[in-house]
């Protein structure tokens, strides 16, 4: 391993210039460092105008996530000395519109995931005097893995389908949704069907596979649509075969 890292950092200001440019950095390797320590030691000691999302350093957030080396990664979990080249290329993640250098605009995401309801739709409210909603470890094993998600947006940089077809709804948001549809508290499978069963939400998805390879939390957006899909389908084969008990 040289004594030297080089980070090739994508830059752009969309205000002021027509296409993005690289700028390298060369500095100390620190077997320590992981990408955001290295890209925080340039903010701090070389170029303050560096601009780039982070914020908890432990993968929690999700703030931090960039394409290093042409892969979605969270950067604060990404080691330098996982690299077997000298130069290490970081750029804003893939399909998103950039801000400014490696700072993405989020709001595409953030207009899709309020659509599909992503929190608790019970039948009816409980009382508070009659307590809280009980679960059972198997019920809440049930769903847990898709509630892991920190809306890295790693899985739609990943994503093949929303690189083609930005009104894709999406891995994550769709992962949501099957995390609440999955709860035993929750009773709103019908009433998040209209977007997540459009053209645009679950039957886009060609079940490729790459959100769930690089989420960093093992939720598995890819199985989490497939498992819509089948729920869908079975829903609407009720209502065409028992059209009454469907509506129940």
């Amino acid at each position: 391993m040289s004594d030297r890292t080089v980070l090739d950092v994508y830059r752009y200001l969309p205000d002021n210039e027509s296409e993005p440019t690289f700028q390298s950095y060369e500095l100390d390797y620190q077997d320590n460092w992981v990408v955001l320590d290295a890209l925080n030691h340039i903010k701090a000691e070389i170029d303050s105008t560096l601009s780039f999302r982070w914020s908890c350093r432990m993968g929690v957030c999700g703030s931090c996530g960039m394409m290093v080396n042409g892969e979605p990664k969270l950067t604060c979990e990404t080691f330098i000395r996982d690299y077997d080249t000298q130069t290490i290329t970081i750029e804003p993640l893939s399909h998103f519109p950039v801000i400014r250098d490696l700072v993405i605009n989020m709001d595409d995401f953030m207009e899709k995931l309020p659509r599909v309801s992503p929190w608790l739709i019970p039948d009816e409210d409980k009382p508070l005097e009659d307590g809280e909603y009980l679960q059972t470890p198997a019920q809440v094993a049930h769903y847990k893995r898709f509630s892991m998600c920190i809306n890295c947006m790693l899985c739609y940089s990943a994503c093949p389908v929303y690189g083609l077809d930005p009104s894709f709804t999406g891995p994550a948001v769709l992962a949501l949704a099957a995390r609440y549809n999955l709860d035993s508290r929750d009773d709103g499978m019908k009433e998040r069907a209209a977007e997540v069963s459009a053209h645009e939400g679950i039957w886009e998805c060609t079940y490729v596979g790459e959100c769930t390879q690089v989420c960093p939390k093992d939720v598995d957006p890819a199985g989490a649509i497939q498992m819509l899909k089948l729920s869908y389908a079975l829903d609407w084969a009720r209502s065409v075969v028992m059209p009454r008990s469907s509506g129940s």
